[in-house]
């Protein structure tokens, strides 16, 4: 290996043009990379684990390639080796001098170690802590892959420059998808870099607040209203809550009005798209849907992986790559069931001193494993086939352009399960029945809704279905 200077300098300033064309976020997490020098193959960097050198390759090399030839005007080769674990050790002390790294118990996840530097840069003092949000959600915690990607970018942007742009901000999906990770995370980088006032409020504990000062006084109701009205930032937790409550509705509108018209920012979260939300205020529907909404999709393999490798190196487990490969092939729902993994194997290694294997990780998971996948096996197709099969109509029929009564109503009954049952969109529905819009959706899960609530035995009909779909869904 020729030690050369020059070479160091050339990949400084190759990882600076990359930081510049990149995302913080992407950077701090995929270029973990230590330059070694170069030798008659090319040049040489170190990083952390297989995992990180297979995912480096396939997401990164030809760029960085790229990057180093148009400096130094002719082809040269990256070549990865795994950093020896005492140098990655000593790195990882480095990276969190100042930072804690103890866990009481099994509890998991409860202090961020902030292991980059971009959150909270200038040299200034930590601010104290946002009394309402938690300290490990942040944006630096926050894995990126192809199902946030688009969502992390604006929550980011919202971050820096809070009430100019994407105002209101909603974001939205299923369970466990890291809604409230991204939100907070806002709320924590607008906390620590300026000195706006942040007010983060479940959708819940804002209708017990509400519903408590009723009968109080109006100097009271006064505060109340004030304490919201005269934010800087207003971070509101699934808002679906808040259907049929339509006086804390109307207050919320009226707030709404006050922190749009002071050009103060407003993020929200829900469990689906502002237009699928039923017994709402117009009004808020109009307002909230007007300013940018976006949604999380459950993680892919490789976003599942990363997350899995990184959450880990916050609890301190050595978990094998193997391990990390299997959880993140039998469990694609979300990000709450990887975390739930987790914990499990956490406890298995604090509790009994054990090292993980993958034959540890399969029994100590088999549970978790098995309910993942019986899940996630509840696809449309198997909707749409038991509804078929139910009423002796082919799936074909359910796609087409027929409006007989006999077609129609399995079709709109199909819609509903499908609404009721998993997490897909009504945009992902319509498309599934023939390219159809969310309109046409959202109204046959409203006919039978309706026929559900006036007629008994609707609903028989309907939990009947659903019990076959979960017994077909969970066949081998």
């Amino acid at each position: 290996m020729v030690e050369n200077g020059a070479y160091d300098l050339i990949w400084k300033e190759a990882m600076n043009q990359i930081k510049a064309e990149l995302s913080e976020q992407e950077y701090l997490a995929w270029f973990n990379l230590d330059f070694q020098g170069v030798d008659e193959n090319g040049f040489i960097v170190a990083v952390p684990s297989a995992f990180y050198l297979d995912q480096v390759k396939k997401r990164y090399q030809p760029f960085i390639e790229n990057k180093i030839e148009e400096l130094i005007g002719k082809k040269t080769a990256l070549n990865m080796v795994i950093r020896p674990k005492i140098q990655e050790n000593k790195v990882l002390e480095e990276k969190t001098e100042h930072q804690s790294r103890k866990t009481a118990g099994i509890e998991a996840f409860s202090v961020e170690k902030e292991v980059f530097s971009g959150e909270n840069s200038g040299g200034k003092a930590k601010k104290k802590s946002h009394i309402q949000l938690r300290n490990d959600y942040t944006f630096n915690s926050y894995i990126i892959g192809d199902n946030n990607s688009f969502a992390a970018n604006a929550a980011r942007a919202i971050a820096q420059n809070p009430g100019t742009a994407y105002n209101p901000f909603l974001i939205y999906g299923g369970t466990g998808l890291g809604k409230t990770h991204l939100m907070q995370a806002i709320g924590n980088y607008i906390h620590e870099n300026s000195e706006n006032k942040v007010i983060y409020i479940s959708a819940e504990t804002f209708i017990n607040e509400f519903i408590a000062v009723i009968p109080e006084s109006p100097k009271i109701k006064s505060a109340f209203k004030n304490k919201y009205r005269q934010t800087d930032v207003l971070l509101i937790d699934d808002i679906h809550f808040l259907h049929d409550k339509k006086t804390v509705q109307e207050e919320l509108f009226y707030t709404f009005n006050a922190l749009f018209d002071a050009n103060k920012q407003m993020v929200f979260t829900c469990d689906r798209p502002v237009s699928d939300l039923k017994n709402f205020n117009d009004r808020l529907i109009s307002r909230v849907g007007r300013g940018l909404n976006v949604d999380l999709q459950p993680p892919d393999y490789e976003t599942r992986c990363a997350i899995l490798k990184k959450k880990s190196e916050i609890l301190g487990l050595d978990i094998p790559d193997e391990v990390i490969f299997l959880i993140s092939k039998n469990i694609s729902t979300n990000v709450r069931d990887l975390e739930s993994a987790l914990n499990t194997l956490s406890a298995y290694v604090r509790l009994l001193g054990k090292p993980i294997t993958v034959e540890t990780a399969q029994e100590r998971l088999r549970d978790l494993i098995f309910n993942s996948s019986k899940q996630s096996n509840v696809s449309i197709e198997i909707i749409q086939r038991s509804v078929a099969e139910e009423f002796h109509l082919s799936m074909n029929d359910l796609k087409s352009k027929k409006r007989t009564q006999n077609v129609v109503y399995p079709r709109q009954l199909s819609m509903y399960i499908i609404r009721e049952i998993t997490e897909y969109t009504t945009t992902e529905i319509g498309q599934a029945f023939g390219g159809r819009d969310h309109t046409t959706v959202m109204y046959a899960c409203q006919k039978i809704e309706e026929r559900v609530k006036s007629e008994p035995a609707m609903d028989s009909v309907v939990q009947s279905l659903i019990r076959k779909i979960k017994d077909y869904s969970a066949k081998p």
